[in-house]
């Protein structure tokens, strides 16, 4: 979103920042979803910057950053009409950075997708054009022509940061005629609902209302720890693809379809028909006993759940039954255990517990219902 003139080149020093670094030691960071039915669950950042267009890093540290953070497609889209280092770094061919990360990837089971930056004013603003074939050939002074060109090339095309200050100083998202008219003719399939540091609610809404696939990404310039805190224990923003195979054909058609969720500063933004299947196999009940005390069993029932995402889930209860040891917001932290404490008032051997999770969002204001079954060991 950025563009950054002025930023000091540092990919020449960021051997001597992190020279030990390995990437069995970055375990702990890595980003965790589990898969859906008939569905694998991949987690995509597809809006990175290099040196070859405005960002501080040359492509090998992207590629090093998405190995670190377990992500599992990448794509580095340069802008196309945006050279800030050509003095310094002059180029003729609008492909080099994705040729570079393929290589240094090559190694790897990392994604690598061909991609680039369609960079204009509003509108249409920017874009991104994915599983292109030939990023020089998209370079027009008429941005339909290069919007057709991509499409040509049979690129799947997303609306970059709608919301950016930069180009909307009210930091809204509107559709405007020209919008429209790329959807119509086809040039138009996704949208940016979270980018870098922001969130635009609009987007969500124009997602929904012209069923664009829902996005979220980095946008990243400089460096994934510093924008995003992670030594502090923040994440990247996310695209989670759920793809029929792991492989780029599996993504594209992943894209497509629509079949995708957002992970933006521990929210979850996407269709609430992919949201509840992701939620329900991140939270897996793995036991249920009545407690104990003394040699009585009481009618307080200990429900262990475990969550098996890198998401901490904030639960709303709307069930029938209170708990002993919390009030009606729970929270579920990320790869771990919760013992939740349920007053039944008498002995069951089953019930059920509904919750809306308020970390996850479908529309304005609207999160997604779930419901767990509780079967009580005997």
């Amino acid at each position: 979103m950025n563009l950054i003139t002025g930023s000091s080149l540092i990919f020449f020093c960021f051997s001597f920042i992190v020279p030990q670094v390995k990437l069995s030691a970055q375990t702990q960071r890595k980003i965790e979803f589990p898969d859906l039915p008939n569905y694998q669950t991949l987690i995509s950042d597809l809006h990175q910057h290099t040196v070859f267009s405005d960002g501080s890093v040359w492509p090998d540290i992207r590629v090093k950053e998405a190995l670190f953070d377990g992500v599992d497609v990448i794509a580095l889209t340069e802008h196309l009409e945006y050279q800030p280092h050509w003095e310094d770094l002059p180029h003729k061919d609008r492909n080099r950075s994705y040729e570079l990360a393929k290589e240094y990837a090559k190694n790897y089971d990392l994604i690598v997708i061909h991609g680039a930056e369609i960079t204009r004013d509003l509108p249409p603003g920017h874009s991104n054009a994915l599983f292109i074939e030939d990023a020089n050939q998209l370079v027009h002074d008429d941005y339909i022509e290069t919007f057709r060109e991509a499409k040509k090339q049979g690129a799947f095309i997303f609306w970059n940061h709608p919301n950016w200050i930069g180009q909307n100083t009210q930091g809204i998202t509107e559709l405007s005629p020209i919008h429209e008219a790329l959807m119509k003719e086809g040039l138009l399939h996704g949208v940016e609902v979270t980018n870098e540091n922001t969130f635009a609610d609009q987007a969500l809404i124009i997602a929904n209302e012209h069923e664009l696939t829902i996005l979220g990404t980095s946008d990243i310039h400089e460096l994934i720890d510093w924008l995003f805190d992670i030594p502090g224990g923040g994440h990247r923003p996310v695209t989670l693809v759920f793809a029929k195979e792991r492989s780029e054909l599996g993504v594209k058609e992943a894209l497509f379809e629509g079949r995708t969720v957002a992970w933006y500063q521990n929210s979850l933004i996407g269709q609430e028909k992919y949201l509840i299947p992701l939620i329900e196999s991140s939270l897996v009940v793995d036991t249920a006993y009545y407690q104990m005390y003394g040699n009585k069993e009481t009618q307080i029932a200990n429900v262990v759940i475990f969550n098996h995402s890198d998401a901490t889930y904030l639960l709303n209860n709307e069930s029938d039954f209170s708990f002993y040891h919390a009030t009606e917001i729970i929270e579920l932290n990320p790869q771990t255990s919760t013992t939740l404490s349920v007053k039944t008032i008498e002995s069951l051997s089953s019930f059920e517990l509904n919750f809306e999770v308020l970390n996850a969002i479908y529309a304005k204001k609207m999160h997604p219902k779930i419901r767990l079954d509780i079967n009580i060991k005997p």
